[in-house]
């Protein structure tokens, strides 16, 4: 087992993988930008050390600091935690030649499901649905260089979508998290658009490649949470309902899902094992998936990292998914299988966010004035507040997670209702209003969810 982890990320997080390396007595070291210096994350930690000035990419994105941090403090293992470089196969190689233990999927995973261009044509040849869009298989031999499923010119563009039917999706092929994403609802909207989402594809994930594919709408939004370790182990520990979003971002997040049935969530979760096994993929990950208004479903992607919304997954199965993966990347077998596996209940998280709600969700950047978490039977937090603690304007709004457990829906809801009532945050705007709409709606009391949920209002 390892000995020393440096935690490559900030914010709750970070937070959360420190709390998990404490209870398995293992020693942490925090990284930070000179915006969090006073972070709670900096403050848990055993060791800590300053990276770089505030932008990302002058130090949490920053490659060489970090390794060098990782050796002068002899951590013998990297979390990259969510986001930032978590699925940054040119980093995992770099800590391989380093002799440092990443503590994600393998160096071959990463490639091949990082892009997502290169993940539709995998799971393609698995004979998984994919939402119809660019697809090398339409494109005839490939050029010199060219990559599979990669839409190049405006030309392409536009044939495809007039082959698919408008609305389509820009996506970019190295994106994650809703980010890269641009919705176009006719050709001029697609001109217009096509080369804004490459600029944007190329600012955010070094990468400027889009592909296409048919925008469903209204369309559920299902993933599967898989864990598999070194030895051919393959595991799901159920699906998440992921469909309340805006702009492509998550918001609120449940398990189990109340808007599929018992056959198609077993064809579902038999899908994510199929995809997993076939890639020979370890540790944690995500199989995404969208379902139409007739329950047929389609591959959307694979995140082949830790999910924010991992919490509810932990509090229906009662298995620490960080400590899985910290024992997975230290070459332990998983020693359990599905039959050992229960699903208890009902969770149900919603995303604190320092934005605006009332003003476009601008974001609310500034110092806690109060801050006090809610508690009792079944409620959890996951934050890195403290009052005083100033939110910094460079990073994701993301500044608390509530999340509440219950036998049923019906009482995992009355939990939430009463945390979000509890939540006191003073001196920056939040999102808590907006979920407390959420959850007084009919339409989400009976289930009735898809992602165009909060297009009609609350």
């Amino acid at each position: 087992m390892f000995r020393k982890i440096l935690i490559a990320n900030r914010g709750e997080i970070a937070v959360r993988i420190i709390r998990t390396c404490r209870d398995m007595g293992i020693k942490t070291v925090a990284v930070y930008s000179t915006a969090d210096r006073d972070a709670l994350h900096v403050k848990y930690a055993d060791e800590q050390c300053c990276i770089g000035p505030p932008p990302p990419a002058e130090s949490y994105l920053k490659h060489a600091n970090i390794i060098t941090v990782a050796q002068l403090t002899n951590a013998d293992a990297i979390h990259p935690g969510v986001g930032f470089l978590s699925e940054d196969s040119q980093f995992a190689e770099i800590c391989e030649a380093h002799r440092i233990t990443f503590i994600g999927p393998s160096i071959d995973n990463l490639v091949r499901m990082g892009d997502k261009a290169e993940a539709r044509e995998t799971m393609s040849k698995l004979g998984l649905k994919l939402v119809p869009g660019s697809r090398s298989t339409r494109q005839g031999r490939l050029k010199r260089g060219r990559k599979r499923g990669v839409v190049e010119t405006e030309e392409e563009a536009v044939e495809i979508a007039e082959r698919i039917g408008y609305p389509v999706g820009i996506k970019a092929s190295a994106g994650g998290g809703g980010r890269g994403i641009r919705i176009a609802n006719n050709q001029m909207s697609l001109l217009n658009l096509f080369h804004t989402a490459k600029s944007e594809a190329e600012s955010a994930f070094g990468n400027a490649d889009v592909y296409i594919e048919k925008w469903i709408e209204n369309a559920r939004h299902i993933e599967v949470q898989i864990l598999a370790d070194k030895h051919d182990n393959v595991v799901h520990l159920g699906e998440r309902e992921c469909s309340i979003q805006r702009k492509q971002q998550k918001l609120l997040e449940e398990a189990p899902s109340p808007s599929i049935g018992g056959k198609l969530r077993a064809e579902i979760c038999k899908a994510a094992i199929k995809a997993a096994k076939s890639i020979s993929y370890s540790n944690v990950g995500t199989i995404e998936f969208v379902v139409d208004s007739d329950d047929n479903f389609y591959f959307l992607e694979m995140n082949t990292r830790l999910q924010v919304e991992h919490t509810v997954t932990e509090m229906t199965t009662g298995i620490d998914l960080v400590r899985e993966q910290i024992r997975v990347a230290a070459g332990e077998q998983l020693g359990y299988n599905h039959s050992d596996i229960r699903i208890d209940g009902h969770a149900i998280e919603c995303r604190i966010n320092a934005e605006d709600a009332q003003n476009g969700f601008m974001p609310s950047p500034g110092e806690i004035t109060s801050y006090l978490p809610p508690g009792g039977i079944g409620i959890r937090t996951d934050s890195h507040l403290y009052t005083g603690h100033t939110v910094p304007p460079y990073y994701d709004s993301l500044i608390a997670k509530l999340i509440a457990h219950g036998r049923s829906r019906e009482e995992a809801i009355i939990r939430m209702k009463r945390a979000l009532e509890e939540l006191t945050i003073g001196g920056v705007k939040t999102t808590t209003s907006l979920h407390q709409e959420i959850l007084r709606d009919e339409r989400f009391l009976a289930g009735r969810v898809d992602t165009g949920f909060l297009d009609d209002g609350v």
